[in-house]
């Protein structure tokens, strides 16, 4: 008796001194904050839960979006047994065991178990395949959580019988959500610019954000939260950014590439990143300015930026600043043309002022019966049966022939193209077919 009454104390006071994170973790998927995109109404995970029909399931992204958060939240909503294990701590003789205490109770009250395995990519291919029989049958339900892609560290038989689900960064605005509870639970304020710095800083991490207020009220009593203790939180200063400062400064950072000026544009760079913009953000706008600003002078730009884009993804910050900067120097050393840009502004103005026409009879589709007698692809030039590969021929409507919108510069790579088109490829240069070749579409 006395035992359970230390063990109840001790637990009390466990809760009591847990980090602020684990003490707001919510109960039900109401209380879960952020994404909406699997928990919104009618959203599918919410569905699932609601009707207690949920499948085995893998929980992916990044720290601090809410796996554990989500699957205790889950455990709240469902009238199923929950079980937890760590895939750090537990081994392959934990699993059989809840295994079977799942079967026992199962066959006695008729009741499912939810098996919580965090960390699952920790778990080697043996420890993993132990779990697939009773996921296989029933027996278990199972929630993996993990930080990493399941596609490479979660074996195919296991995949295949869960349901993946990608957790997204938390948004600011569910961020902000989480600060007001969170101050709320520390029983003090704080200053709006504190909140602001500490959002921004935490990278949709949910749990670096409430850690970080947690120290930052601790900095402070008993007096409210300044910007002052957000700061010393951090460990950083914060830098003016608002709204004007967001659409200046990424107004700077675009120009000064425009302008092939790569310090200018490094600085912004920084500029940013120090602000806590999101990295995302900045990736999208590298990715659109390459072909924007850039185009055929050098088509490895866009190239250049997916990447850059894809490693953020991939590294993550801090790190992932490397590749931004490399991708930064690149597009603003390369030379520039808007030329491709300019093609599809025009093309679209033209069209929607009505510039239409009908498709020439012989680039209409002619694999279909009855085409032929229509006189569809009649005439057509397959320029693959041509030795220079192209043939000249009208691929315009005949309203607009001789029309053009695209007119290449003699910048970088562009003027390669330029050439091609004004000398290679004469218009008035038909050329007499040297295989016997037919489109093969």
């Amino acid at each position: 008796m006395s035992d359970d009454l230390f063990s109840a104390a001790a637990s009390e006071r466990l809760a009591r001194q847990a980090p602020l994170a684990a003490r707001l973790r919510p109960r039900t998927i109401d209380d879960v904050v952020g994404q909406d995109h699997l928990l919104g109404p009618g959203r599918p995970l919410r569905r699932l839960v609601e009707t207690d029909a949920l499948s085995s399931v893998l929980l992916w992204g990044p720290p601090g979006t809410g796996k554990t958060t989500l699957a205790l939240a889950v455990a709240g909503s469902t009238s199923k047994e929950f079980e937890q294990l760590s895939a750090v701590t537990a081994g392959v003789k934990d699993v059989r065991e809840v295994i079977e205490r799942a079967r026992q109770r199962l066959g006695e009250f008729g009741r499912g178990t939810i098996l919580f395995l965090d960390e699952i990519h920790r778990f080697n291919k043996a420890q993993q395949d132990a779990l697939l029989p009773a996921v296989e049958d029933g027996t278990l339900t199972l929630i993996g959580a993990t930080t990493e892609n399941p596609f490479f560290e979660v074996n195919p038989p296991l995949r295949s019988r869960s349901t993946l689900f990608r957790l997204e960064p938390l948004t600011a605005d569910a961020l902000g959500v989480l600060m007001r509870r969170g101050v709320e639970a520390l029983g003090t304020t704080a200053d709006p610019e504190a909140v602001d710095l500490i959002v921004a800083r935490s990278g949709g991490d949910g749990r670096q954000a409430l850690t970080s207020l947690e120290v930052a009220a601790a900095l402070a009593h008993p007096r409210p939260i300044g910007l002052a203790d957000a700061e010393a939180a951090l460990s950083t200063s914060a830098v003016r950014y608002g709204r004007d400062d967001h659409y200046d400064v990424v107004s700077a950072f675009i120009k000064s590439m425009r302008g092939s000026d790569p310090d200018a544009a490094v600085y912004w760079l920084a500029r940013m990143l120090e602000a806590g913009e999101d990295p995302r953000f900045i990736a999208r706008r590298m990715t659109i300015f390459a072909s924007e600003d850039i185009g055929m002078a050098d088509p490895q730009a866009l190239l250049v930026a997916v990447a850059a884009h894809q490693a953020l993804e991939f590294v993550g910050l801090p790190e992932a600043q490397l590749n931004l900067s490399q991708a930064v120097v690149h597009l603003a050393t390369a030379p520039k043309s808007n030329a491709s840009a300019m093609a599809i502004w025009n093309a679209r103005s033209d069209v929607a002022s009505g510039a239409l026409g009908e498709v020439p009879s012989h680039l209409r589709d002619s694999h279909y019966q009855g085409a032929k007698v229509l006189g569809h692809g009649a005439g057509y030039e397959y320029p693959h049966a041509h030795e220079a590969g192209w043939v000249a021929q009208q691929y315009l409507p005949d309203e607009l022939s001789g029309r053009t919108w695209y007119h290449p510069t003699d910048h970088g790579r562009e003027r390669d193209v330029a050439s091609r088109m004004r000398h290679d490829r004469p218009r008035d240069a038909r050329q007499e077919p040297q295989m016997n070749q037919e489109d093969p579409s």
